[in-house]
């Protein structure tokens, strides 16, 4: 799964800010129910990982650039590619588009922490198969 994923979300009246355009920080918000839509897509559910592998992902860095505004109503297109896959992180190149015009583009990286331990461990093989 490492080529282009693409979601789709409207923007609603909570994500704006007082300007009436989508608050700086809700781009975050988008960009995690766009990586959560793509683990979904290739089968895993975060709730399952956790319960039965004991490990989950948490974000560990964050860069993010904002290059024109959203507004109530506009449909949103996200994309993400996995730029670097580690042993214990991923590294996504996510963007939100609005038709032609680019939004907002950010460097996520996750890593893979154990659900007890909340230290880094590995990805578990059968969730690195299913990413790779």
């Amino acid at each position: 799964m490492s080529k282009q994923f693409t979601w789709t979300i409207r923007v609603y009246y909570e994500d704006t800010d007082a300007g009436g355009i989508v608050f700086y920080a809700n781009y975050l918000k988008f960009f995690e129910r766009a990586r959560t839509e793509w683990l979904r897509a290739a089968g895993i559910h975060q709730h399952s990982m956790k319960e039965q592998q004991q490990a989950m992902f948490v974000v560990k860095a964050t860069e993010v650039e904002y290059h024109a505004p959203a507004k109530l109503d506009d449909e949103l297109k996200l994309t993400l590619v996995v730029e670097k896959l580690g042993r214990a992180s991923v590294q996504f190149l996510q963007q939100a588009w609005c038709g032609e015009r680019l939004l907002c583009s950010g460097r996520i990286k996750v890593g893979c922490v154990g659900s007890v331990s909340l230290r880094p461990e590995a990805i578990p093989a059968e969730v690195l198969a299913k990413i790779s």
